[in-house]
């Protein structure tokens, strides 16, 4: 049983708002994917990646967040220092569960559809490695974006994987939610600084709805 204390309900919030302000434009859901590997006790490995599914009529397809920059005409480096705030918030989220004495997690995934956002937590004996990443990314989009694999190197992979894991073992915990934050239309211009050791991000971020330009500015120590 997941016990969200008051800290970690803040955690997610601003796991919510991080997201909602670096995907641009209209979006139908998202779903997030990160991992998080302990060597040693004390080195943290892993990774994080998002696609999501943009709005509209014709044929559409999900877009990964490092196709961003390209798509969106977005200064790549900069904004690639917001994604890894988020990684880094997900990382509190994991400490968070470990100073409650709450079993830790290796890996979550975290969708958005249908105005519900999904925590799922899973226990997984991660190793790390470019192979193991490779093989999990293909066996994941198939799982939560029904992308099947393509070409004989994604179906080795996706074959690699199932071979040596078992979904019906694997230890996995939920918690659904409600999206309580309100969601930010398009991201439009930011700005990065340095100051000492934090790093202050500046999102300026237009709304449609009413045409104005709201400022949210979020600070976090590295």
């Amino acid at each position: 049983m997941i016990n969200n204390t008051k800290k970690i309900k803040e955690i997610y919030e601003n796991i919510q708002k991080k997201l909602f302000n670096i995907v641009p434009g209209k979006w139908d859901e998202l779903h997030l994917y990160s991992s998080i590997i302990e060597k040693l006790g004390k080195i943290q490995i892993g990774e994080m990646y998002f696609y999501f599914m943009p709005k509209g009529i014709l044929k559409r397809k999900y877009i990964n967040v490092y196709e961003i920059p390209n798509r969106y005409n977005i200064e790549e480096e900069e904004y690639l220092k917001l994604v890894e705030l988020l990684y880094d918030d997900i990382k509190k989220l994991r400490e968070e569960f470990k100073k409650t004495g709450q079993k830790v997690w290796s890996n979550l995934t975290i969708s958005i559809k249908n105005d519900r956002i999904t925590y799922d937590f899973n226990y997984d004996n991660l190793l790390g490695g470019q192979e193991e990443y490779f093989d999990h990314h293909i066996y994941w989009r198939k799982k939560y974006l029904d992308i099947e694999p393509c070409g004989k190197k994604e179906k080795r992979a996706y074959k690699n994987y199932c071979d040596n894991f078992n979904e019906n073992t694997s230890k996995s915990e939920k918690y659904i939610t409600g999206i309580y934050l309100k969601r930010q239309v398009n991201v439009v211009k930011y700005d990065t600084t340095d100051i000492g050791k934090k790093e202050r991000v500046d999102y300026i971020v237009e709304q449609e709805e009413n045409k104005k330009i709201v400022n949210q500015i979020l600070s976090q120590k590295i």
